[in-house]
């Protein structure tokens, strides 16, 4: 058995790894999993399992997010909204006409929607991107998760600095934030037609990390989409 915190920490080692050559879907996860050189969203998400020592704990062993899928349905553990650290989504983009084109394990939650740890996506390339990132996604574009049976983790009382609306975050990443939340890469819960007296609910952790994806240019090809500058020129 193990914890979400298990999962997410060696989930976090991996981020910047990248498939070489690059556009190979060569990586060591395809190598431990027997299909190297095939795309390996599933197949990193089966590797961050198995380093935990919990591999009895996903719905099936398969490279496939359309079989993963099927197989978490059919335990009864496929769930479609509410959704927590620790999860497997899969995602269906819009556009592509393919039922499950990827799957990522949230890290958090963000802004009416999640912010997941991935495998094989990029700036440039949300399904086959080459990289271990963390990216921002829209519940709009969640299928549904499965949500492991992991071990109860006793929490410990915190003080958690929430922003409910954009007004409350701090001025330095205001800008930013506001920026994001132009692009549909933010989402509040629409309760303000203009869009800025939206409650986000953001904590000052999430905006910080928000910080560090925009700053290293992970939101950029959002931002040209919506006619606004890019972090990275």
């Amino acid at each position: 058995m193990a914890r979400v915190t298990d999962i997410l920490a060696i989930a976090r080692k991996e981020l910047g790894y990248k498939e070489s050559p690059a556009g190979s879907n060569r990586t060591k996860y395809g190598a431990w999993f027997g299909l190297n050189g095939q795309p390996w969203c599933m197949m990193f998400i089966q590797w961050v399992f198995s380093q935990a020592g919990a591999e009895s704990l996903l719905a099936a062993r398969t490279a496939s997010c359309w079989a993963f899928m099927r197989a978490a349905q059919t335990a009864g553990r496929w769930v479609t909204g509410g959704y927590q650290p620790g999860d497997v989504v899969i995602y269906d983009f819009p556009g592509n006409n393919v039922k499950t084109d990827h799957c990522g394990i949230v890290e958090q939650l963000a802004g009416g929607g999640i912010m997941a740890i991935e495998g094989n996506t990029g700036a440039g390339n949300d399904t086959n991107g080459g990289q271990v990132q963390r990216r921002v996604r829209s519940n709009k574009v969640i299928l549904g998760a499965f949500r492991p049976a992991y071990d109860i983790e006793e929490k410990e009382d915190e003080d958690v600095v929430t922003y409910k609306y954009l007004k409350d975050v701090p001025e330095k990443f205001r800008p930013t934030i506001d920026q994001l939340m132009t692009a549909g890469i933010i989402q509040g819960d629409g309760s303000d037609p203009n869009g800025n007296g939206d409650v986000i609910n953001l904590t000052h952790e999430q905006v910080r990390t928000l910080m560090f994806v925009y700053r290293g240019g992970g939101f950029d090809a959002k931002l040209r989409a919506a006619g606004l500058s890019p972090a990275v020129k």
